[in-house]
């Protein structure tokens, strides 16, 4: 009986969720704001893969994920020189078994967001206030056509640059490509067209296929962090990130 309760209550809201997704498509005060010239084909490709869902997650339910991380992460020290430079002022860590009531939070963004399995260990993103994750692509050689995040704590901005696909995946094994992975590509926004997307606290984006591959991804900085005009109020952000296999 607790279990088909459950799954009525999950149901109900993927149904309230997948509304969310369509009145914000449709709404012309959505949550993403087009710059330069965008071939309408691809605008409507990046529409359809580049989705973001407000309200993902309640209060009650950010406040639990919040207290299973918060002990963990508090003992980790901010970082500035990230591996491969993508990020400054963060600590991360990946997470592979959660408290019930937070897999449950899981299963959701896995039935939203992916079209099948997830990989078992989810990426945890602490980004200090002043923190900035800079324009980079996801290797295909670490996850695969879906990421998908819920942004707790604060809102925060992401920009995403058209650029040259083949130009940032690397597929080999090699040290170079370690070292060339998710390296900061120079991104001309005179020259391209691009989006910003207002992630408002508590919300799920989802980024799948040509707006996963063709395009830079980043969270502007707390002085550059504006959306139509305004600015937006970055504090300290913790992403809870989902990614399926290769």
């Amino acid at each position: 009986m607790v279990i088909i309760r459950r799954s009525a209550l999950i149901g109900q809201i993927l149904r309230r969720c997948h509304r969310a997704v369509a009145a914000n498509t449709n709404n012309k005060n959505s949550l993403t704001c087009f710059h330069g010239n965008w071939p309408p084909a691809e605008q409507r490709d990046f529409e359809q893969h580049m989705r973001i869902v407000p309200e993902f997650i309640s209060e009650a339910e950010e406040k639990q994920l919040h207290e299973e991380i918060e002990p963990y992460m508090s003992r980790l020290r901010y970082e500035f020189d990230h591996w491969d430079d993508a990020i400054h002022g963060f600590r991360e860590t990946e997470r592979k078994k959660w408290y019930p009531q937070n897999r449950e939070l899981l299963e959701r963004v896995r039935l939203l967001a992916f079209n099948g399995a997830i990989m078992p260990y989810v990426h945890v993103l602490d980004l200090a206030a002043d923190g900035v994750i800079k324009p980079h692509v996801d290797s295909i050689r670490y996850c695969g056509n879906t990421i998908s995040g819920i942004s707790l704590l604060s809102d925060s901005v992401m920009r995403l640059v058209r650029t040259d696909a083949k130009k940032h995946q690397q597929n080999g094994t090699s040290t170079e490509d370690d070292t060339a992975y998710r390296q900061q590509p120079v991104t001309a926004l005179e020259n391209n067209f691009y989006a910003d997307l207002l992630l408002p606290r508590r919300s799920l984006y989802i980024m799948s296929h040509t707006a996963r591959y063709n395009f830079t991804h980043e969270i502007l900085s707390k002085e550059h962090s504006k959306f139509l005009g305004k600015p937006v109020t970055k504090d300290r952000r913790i992403s809870i990130i989902c990614r399926n296999d290769p």
